[in-house]
């Protein structure tokens, strides 16, 4: 297969091209349709499509339902709320299908918001394994919402909520009005601890800007260094971050130390055979506890860099970047569950300098600009 060549002029842009998806999750009573009724209420969101779990806390605002069939809702705003009663790969094929018969509204994005105690990652790996998923729509990021008052017990018992937290981009901690302030500053310590590489806000009554939702991910080929940074988390020339979240993790002692994320820098570019190889190594070894993969990767033979995203066995479809803001290192965020740092780095050492090719590539190269994947 022909490496990818891309042309800004002439080629057709596969990220711009899919719609985005936005995955909404949070432990019970984090306030997830608070925060999507207040969301759906914004003139830029007239245009979205909201899949809500049939057994959801609370329905959708009344006020602003203004027709509806059994499992289609039209808003009054414009929107689309789809209740799932089936499975979710099933629902984004219906909506689609029905989109481009003019059937259904022309949304221009998607909100998934998972039921309280749902792992997020089954809902990553549907966009990697359907064919006609992966070619329309694209993942922008995953949202977890944690509620200031109970967070801090959730994340000590229950481990869906950790792992709701660990594998998000964005953090939103809730109910900040009526917890201790002590308490938020706490949570919001041992949040960014845990997962350093999520940007982390708040929201009173689900009062958010939509702007920190809807552009989490790439959305574009030629997305822009500071794009890639927010996406990422801002990381410094030198490879690290303001703030050691290695002595922010020690002085919270013994929390969610199961849990890491950390930024492995690359001064040489991969083979596609070496990256495979390690990524198919760290999949079989390690798959269930990898819980989430992204980075911007240069690849020899490619002129630009690729866009690099999995969780636990699965990786999507590379795509390739216009530019990396200059920088020729390649940089690959892991989070993950009981696995140390130093045995992913020496992981990916031993491969490169046995330059072994993998037998089940977990990443084909990318095709040539304008074509899906399947």
């Amino acid at each position: 297969m022909p490496a990818a060549t891309l042309s800004s002029s002439t080629a057709v842009d596969p990220l711009a091209s899919r719609l985005p998806i936005t995955v909404i999750t949070g432990f019970l009573g984090s306030g997830k349709t608070t925060l999507l009724r207040r969301l759906l209420r914004h003139p830029a969101m007239n245009r979205a499509a909201v899949i809500i779990n049939e057994f959801g806390e609370v329905g959708i605002d009344h006020e602003l339902v203004a027709a509806s069939s059994e499992q289609t809702t039209l808003l009054s705003n414009g929107c689309l709320c789809c209740t799932l009663r089936t499975d979710l790969q099933e629902c984004l094929r219906d909506l689609f299908v029905k989109r481009r018969a003019g059937e259904v509204i022309d949304f221009d994005r998607v909100f998934v918001e998972t039921s309280g105690l749902a792992d997020p990652v089954p809902v990553l790996h549907t966009l990697r394994t359907d064919g006609l998923i992966g070619a329309q729509y694209r993942l922008n990021g995953v949202v977890t919402l944690i509620d200031a008052v109970n967070g801090t017990g959730h994340l000590d018992e229950m481990p869906e909520a950790v792992k709701q937290a660990a594998v998000a981009d964005r953090l939103v901690i809730t109910k900040t009005d009526i917890a201790d302030g002590d308490a938020v500053d706490r949570l919001r310590e041992r949040l960014q601890a845990m997962n350093p590489f999520a940007l982390v806000t708040t929201a009173i009554g689900g009062d958010l800007d939509p702007v920190w939702l809807a552009n989490i991910g790439p959305g574009r080929i030629s997305a822009k260094h500071d794009e890639l940074d927010r996406w990422l988390g801002p990381l410094s020339s030198a490879g690290g971050r303001s703030g050691d979240p290695t002595r922010r993790r020690e002085a919270l002692g013994s929390h969610d130390t199961a849990i890491h994320s950390f930024c492995l820098w690359f001064d040489e570019p991969f083979t596609w055979d070496g990256l495979n190889a390690a990524l198919q190594a760290l999949s079989q070894l390690r798959g269930p506890d990898l819980l989430r993969v992204k980075g911007i990767v240069h690849v020899e033979g490619e002129r630009r860099p690729v866009v690099l995203q999995g969780a636990q066995h699965l990786f999507h479809p590379p795509v390739t970047l216009e530019g990396s803001g200059g920088d020729s290192r390649s940089r690959i965020v892991f989070i993950v569950r009981n696995i140390s740092r130093e045995s992913i780095d020496a992981l990916f050492s031993a491969v490169r300098a046995l330059g072994t090719a993998s037998v089940h590539r977990p990443l084909d190269k990318p095709r040539e600009a304008g074509s899906h994947h399947a």
